[in-house]
């Protein structure tokens, strides 16, 4: 089972702080919107969101679709397929993706740990 594109989404009680923090171990920003409270850094193939004020955990996220650099593949497996196949294993899903749509689409489900994951496909 392909997945996508692997990062966490961090939630940090103040944005600047983390950015600061997270650019002094040799991160970059790659985008966001800081105004908005939320920026994607990145260190080699290596990207951590920060979200200030959106989640209450932090989030493993996995992009179908996309590469390390957060560019369209032209083969991967849809979302709704991945569902399809998680659901038919027995795996209970926090929220769900429509199956009838086609695109940007996403679904969640919690580890064992109730340690949120993302499946979010943005293609």
């Amino acid at each position: 089972m392909q997945l996508g594109n692997f990062s966490i989404s961090l939630s940090v009680k103040n944005l600047q702080a983390s950015k600061d923090f997270y650019l002094k171990l040799g991160f970059s920003v790659h985008g966001g919107h800081e105004e908005q409270g939320w920026l994607v850094l990145r260190n080699g193939s290596c990207t951590i969101g920060l979200f200030q004020g959106m989640f209450d955990k932090n989030i493993l996220t996995f992009n179908p679709g996309w590469n390390e650099q957060a560019e369209p593949l032209d083969e991967f497996t849809d979302v709704r397929s991945l569902q399809k196949s998680l659901k038919a294993k027995g795996v209970s899903l926090a929220s769900e993706a429509d199956e009838s749509s086609t695109g940007p689409a996403s679904f969640t489900l919690l580890d064992p740990d109730d340690n949120p994951i993302l499946i979010d496909q943005h293609v």
